[in-house]
């Protein structure tokens, strides 16, 4: 198909998933707060500085995730069933559901949101006995039992053995690609969940993924999965309008988990997972500072930072949540250019 023709499509995909999720907000936020479906903030007793940093965020809603994701299935319900009932028509042209691009990645979004959004609900249940919802070690279950069955699909059902390496090419590593698949989706949902946790941050890092990855895969020539990332960025956009500080709701683990898996699958799709790291660097520097918080203190007894993850420990140096959550923004920004430039140079020489 011609480049402009698709280009224009996803941009127009894009476009509808922002003014889908940013008009459908008042009717979000008017249930949220009228049934108080609030944040409650840990105050354990072992988390002194962070009780004291965000205190203030008492009693704002959570579960703005639905939003995110709530849009993205609308927009595809809408254009896949328009293309069944009408034949060559704008819903046919719309239509970005495929089974060899965007079955994995929506099935992954779907069911790992509906975990996230039980885990919401029964953290807002447990909230008038100081309850928090799931712990890290239940979440941690989740996300490598999630995984897990991903990893089956992809090896027993795709055949995939492969991982791609950029610049030096393909390296068949059998069946220890089911392992790597489930740490790559735990490892990005996980981070994911602890970057979650100022203003707009972990919704802008998001953003920066899925549009990086959006390039990818339209470079890839995976139209339907570019469209794809390309409407769940149109969502965080919306999103994050409401979002920034103050913020009107937060994300959630329904919100969260979702988008931190299927932003994992997404990668292992299009084979450049190991541009991860550049990509998505803030979120490995946050679930790096958390392992390095809790081995030092079980091992050393005393704390590398202030308080984990390390947004918070900038936020306790006094640096205003703002310029936090900026700062974090624009190095997210200059990572996955790096992530982008490796890619189109490893692309080069495949051409070559």
């Amino acid at each position: 198909m011609d480049i402009t023709f698709q280009v224009t499509r996803i941009l127009v995909l894009a476009t509808l998933a922002f003014l889908v999720a940013f008009f459908s907000t008042p009717i979000l936020t008017h249930f949220l707060y009228k049934y108080k479906l609030r944040k409650t903030i840990r105050n354990e007793g072992n988390t002194p500085v962070f009780t004291k940093l965000h205190e203030k965020k008492e009693g704002i809603p959570t579960m703005g995730g639905v939003l995110i994701w709530g849009s993205v299935v609308l927009l595809v319900a809408v254009f896949w069933f328009g293309s069944k009932l009408f034949d060559g028509t704008t819903f046919q042209t719309l239509n970005f559901l495929s089974r060899k691009e965007t079955f994995l990645p929506l099935g992954a979004l779907v069911v790992s949101a509906i975990v996230g959004l039980g885990d919401d609900i029964l953290g807002i249940i447990q909230s008038k006995r100081q309850g928090i919802g799931l712990n890290i070690k239940h979440r941690i279950f989740l996300y490598t039992l999630i995984a897990t069955i991903g990893a089956w699909w992809f090896y027993f059902k795709l055949d995939w053995t492969e991982l791609h390496i950029p610049l030096f090419g393909n390296l068949d590593i059998g069946i220890l690609y089911i392992p790597y698949f489930v740490f790559i989706i735990a490892a990005t949902a996980f981070s994911t969940n602890e970057t979650d946790g100022l203003d707009g941050l972990a919704g802008g890092v998001l953003l920066v993924g899925f549009a990086s990855y959006g390039v990818i895969s339209f470079f890839l020539g995976r139209y339907d999965l570019a469209a794809f990332c390309a409407v769940i960025a149109g969502a965080l956009i919306a999103f994050l309008w409401f979002n920034v500080y103050p913020a009107r709701f937060f994300m959630g683990d329904t919100g969260s988990m979702s988008l931190g898996i299927t932003l994992g699958v997404i990668a292992m799709l299009t084979n450049y997972s190991l541009l991860l790291p550049f990509i998505v660097f803030i979120l490995v520097l946050e679930s790096s500072s958390v392992i390095i918080q809790i081995v030092s203190k079980k091992m050393l007894g005393r704390r590398v930072f202030l308080s984990a993850p390390i947004h918070h420990h900038f936020e306790a140096k006094g640096w205003p949540e703002t310029k936090v959550t900026m700062r974090f923004w624009i190095i997210s920004a200059v990572t996955a250019s790096v992530g982008l430039i490796v890619f189109l140079l490893d692309r080069g020489n495949l051409a070559s």
